[in-house]
């Protein structure tokens, strides 16, 4: 890559221009996603920049969600991710590609020595300011606990995770960035009208929201119900923005974290 490359957090503008309009080269298959994901660079009036593509007709059928709306639903993560001003989800479009429409977000590339957020520790060697949120062994036996620091960037995450109504915050999904900023990514089941978030990120259970979070719902349940919402109505169904607005009043209501669920499960698997 060249000096060229874009990150998300230099010119959201040129970002999302060079998402759209670049021209996009595939450089291989992330194997290990179980929709087709494709890595590609971007080119466009001299800049480049590497792009996950996630082509609809590459989508696996879900018993849960419409066939074909992943790629929209990844799209209007980002537009809800931008409106609170977090910047949490990298720039993400639609367009069209050399495998028909899909989704385009911008690659994060985290440096090898990014310290991990999330992850299996030793039950017994939990490190300081981190909560553990599930207990676990290895093929020895040996106990440990999967757990996520008590970081604020983190805390945000699991905010807009509750509004989006995210059923697959793996701890994979994850990111930290060059830049130090914390990324969340891969939010194709997300906005169904259902209770169904699955995350890895409870160790706020229940606590109260801090009140710059309980502004920032104010200000988006307003933009839900204005051009936001025209927006999203383009990638959801009326139904489906609706209960957006919704989730948004009960945590302005409760004031507090979500709870995990009782009747379904509350991780997604595998966790990571």
């Amino acid at each position: 890559m060249t000096s060229s490359e874009l990150q998300p957090r230099h010119d959201g503008s040129a970002a999302l221009r060079l998402l759209r309009d670049g021209e996009l080269d595939i450089e291989g298959r992330l194997v290990d996603a179980s929709n087709t994901t494709l890595r590609g660079i971007l080119t466009l009036d001299g800049r480049t920049a590497r792009c996950v593509y996630k082509p609809v007709r590459g989508e696996r059928p879900l018993w849960d969600f419409p066939d074909g709306t992943l790629a929209g639903r990844e799209v209007s993560a980002y537009l809800v991710s931008r409106a609170t001003g977090w910047g949490l989800v990298p720039p993400t479009v639609l367009r069209d590609g050399p495998f028909g429409p899909g989704s385009c977000q911008l690659w994060i590339d985290e440096p090898e020595d990014a310290e991990p957020l999330v992850g299996f520790v030793p039950a017994a060697a939990v490190p300081p300011r981190w909560f553990p949120v599930a207990a676990a062994r290895d093929d020895d036996g040996a106990a440990y606990a999967l757990a996520h620091a008590d970081d604020p960037r983190l805390a945000r995450l699991a905010v807009l995770d509750a509004v989006l109504n995210n059923a697959d915050r793996k701890g994979g999904h994850v990111l930290v960035g060059p830049d130090d900023r914390l990324y969340g990514v891969d939010h194709g089941v997300c906005f169904h009208v259902e209770e169904k978030l699955r995350t890895v990120l409870w160790g706020w259970a229940g606590r109260q929201l801090p009140p710059d979070v309980v502004q920032m719902l104010d200000t988006l349940a307003g933009l839900v119900a204005g051009e936001l919402g025209e927006e999203l109505a383009e990638h959801l169904t009326l139904g489906e923005v609706a209960e957006l607005a919704a989730r948004i009043d009960r945590l302005r209501e409760t004031g507090r974290y979500p709870q995990p669920p009782q009747d379904w499960p509350a991780m997604p698997w595998p966790p990571m």
